[in-house]
């Protein structure tokens, strides 16, 4: 194995939703009732499959709510400022022993560029990039896997993916990638260091 894909989200760059809706509700408390009456992660899926977050919020049914949920683009930066560095040290290890690095990321076509933006070095780090609201597909819907080897050019198990959602990890495997389920940077390291990765 010499290939290792990567998630970005809560991988490579931490994402909270809960700052971008700070101006308008006092607490978290509040923040996360908003996020569940308004079906916020389901939604924010739906637009990592290429929908527009304005529709989306035309489906809600309170103003309140409705003008929040379509803000939520013009607040993006706040969500998705912080890089997680370890990973990112472990990104570069890997390339320095030369190995391949892609990406397969669920991330909106239309606040990807808002995430390169905020950190270039995205731009640059991978080989192939796998933006799922650019292809209309979303993990762990095993065509997205089965598009990044046809890019990419690869056998399936030849590849490891890392990612912070288990379900996405199972789709993974399922699709015949081998995968780690990302809780820290220093687990990671420690599985890396297992296979000979690193």
């Amino acid at each position: 194995m010499s290939v290792v894909v990567f998630d970005i989200g809560n991988v490579l760059v931490q994402w909270d939703p809960r700052p971008a809706f700070r101006h308008i509700f006092s607490t978290d408390s509040e923040i996360d009732a908003f996020l569940e009456r308004t079906d916020f992660f389901a939604r924010n899926l739906r637009a990592d499959r290429g929908e527009r977050f304005g529709t989306l919020a035309g489906e809600i049914p309170d103003p309140r709510d409705r003008a929040a949920f379509r803000d939520y683009v013009d607040r993006y930066a706040m969500t998705v400022r912080d890089p997680i560095e370890g990973t990112w040290r472990l990104l570069e290890r890997l390339r320095r022993r030369g190995h391949e690095i892609h990406a397969i990321t669920n991330w909106s076509a239309e606040t990807w560029p808002i995430g390169l933006t905020l950190h270039p070095r995205l731009q640059e780090a991978f080989g192939i990039t796998i933006v799922s609201g650019k292809v209309g597909l979303t993990k762990p819907d095993r065509r997205i896997f089965d598009l990044f080897c046809h890019r990419a050019g690869l056998r399936h198990g030849d590849c490891l993916f890392i990612d912070d959602s288990a379900a996405n990890v199972d789709g993974a495997r399922a699709a015949g990638l081998d995968a780690h389920c990302f809780t820290t940077p220093e687990a990671l390291e420690a599985d890396l260091v297992q296979r000979e990765l690193l």
